[in-house]
């Protein structure tokens, strides 16, 4: 499989303005950033970035998620990152140090006689680094995947957020995603 993304990472350059900070009233620069397919050499951040997410979820659920533990070995890591029906990309700097990413996978519906074959991407896990939110980075990694869906001609992009997850319900409320069905459960 191939590294390529289909999409020019020049395409995916967000260059920030300077801001005014509402609760200093003081302006600050807002670092440069591009969105990028993950490398290898992402391995590490991306690994801190997985584990900040598993963690937030085994607060919600621990009797689900193992605090302490890693979604992914280094070696399921690097085969997803080649795998172009899961694509990662990552969020970078200017000196390519990553500050968040999405994971995606791709997933094609067959055609049954009750439903069309639909084409979808899903969005697995997306995290921006505690130390860079509020710099817009989660809604361009978002905005990113929306416009890859496009250039694939996929019906939807679509994901799932733990009850409990407020804050990520509500970004993803704010770029304007819609709640399409409920999984419930009962614990035994």
């Amino acid at each position: 499989m191939t590294q390529g993304d289909g999409v020019s990472d020049s395409l995916f350059f967000y260059k920030y303005n300077e801001s005014l900070t509402p609760s200093r009233g003081v302006k600050r620069r807002r670092k440069k950033m591009r969105i990028r397919r993950a490398k290898e050499k992402d391995m590490k951040r991306v690994m801190k970035l997985l584990n900040e997410v598993l963690e937030i979820h085994a607060k919600i659920r621990p009797d689900v998620f193992v605090s302490g533990s890693t979604k992914y070995s280094e070696e399921e890591l690097r085969e997803i990152f080649a795998d172009d029906e899961k694509p990662v990309f990552v969020a970078v700097d200017d000196a390519d140090e990553v500050l968040g990413y999405v994971f995606c996978v791709i997933h094609k519906l067959p055609e049954k006689p009750y439903i069309h074959p639909i084409t979808m991407l899903y969005i697995d896990d997306l995290c921006v680094d505690e130390n860079a939110r509020g710099q817009h980075i989660g809604q361009q990694l978002y905005e990113h995947v929306v416009s890859y869906a496009r250039e694939l001609g996929c019906h939807s992009v679509m994901l799932n957020v733990w009850e409990g997850n407020d804050s990520a319900k509500a970004f993803y409320r704010n770029v304007g995603m819609k709640v399409k069905e409920t999984h419930m459960e009962v614990i035994l």
